[in-house]
């Protein structure tokens, strides 16, 4: 990946950590987008392609895929101590809130309010995810293929109930020899 940031200092490995922690804080439901505001539209740490390259291969990677963006853009701008410090920003405190709210709403799941809270949480989640996955496309709008290739993902996983795995799998052949025949090659 070509880094097309303006500025040729390095990133600390603090703003790293924090703009991560800001992922992890208010990107309640969706990461990605957060991720995605905080990498691309703020801080100009890569462009929209970049980010979209970079979420493509987290989809095939074990975890959680905001996770792995951390340590995909940690490891793009610094290297194995970038991708340490996302990662830790987005682990580390996030994590322990997460852990004491989770144990929270185990105590009280069977509060109807809570219930009704969590569902409206979980309504918000979906929108957000549906708005990063166009946005994901973004990048790709001039691509038929890519068009093709996400609405069989989608319908894949939505209507049919694919497991996700098998539709990743079966996307990723036609969108790589879609997408690799749009690109200019390295030199």
């Amino acid at each position: 990946m070509v880094n097309d940031r303006q500025s040729t200092e390095p990133v600390s490995l603090a703003s790293l950590f924090f703009a991560f922690l800001k992922v992890a804080l208010f990107g309640a439901g969706s990461g990605i987008v957060w991720a995605h505001r905080v990498a691309v539209e703020q801080r100009s740490w890569l462009s929209e392609e970049e980010f979209a390259d970079i979420l493509s291969l987290c989809q095939f990677m074990p975890g959680p895929n905001v996770v792995g963006i951390a340590v995909c853009v940690g490891a793009h701008l610094r290297g194995a101590f970038g991708a340490l410090a996302a990662t830790a920003g987005f682990v580390l405190i996030p994590g322990t809130i997460g852990f004491s709210l989770g144990i929270f709403c185990l105590q009280y799941a069977h509060f109807v309010l809570l219930q009704h809270i969590l569902a409206g949480m979980s309504a918000a989640a979906a929108g957000l995810l549906i708005a990063a996955g166009s946005r994901m496309l973004t990048p790709h709008r001039k691509r038929w293929l890519a068009w093709i290739t996400a609405t069989l993902a989608f319908t894949g996983v939505v209507f049919t109930k694919l497991p996700l795995l098998l539709v990743l799998f079966g996307a990723a052949l036609p969108g790589i020899g879609g997408t690799a025949s749009g690109r200019p090659r390295p030199q």
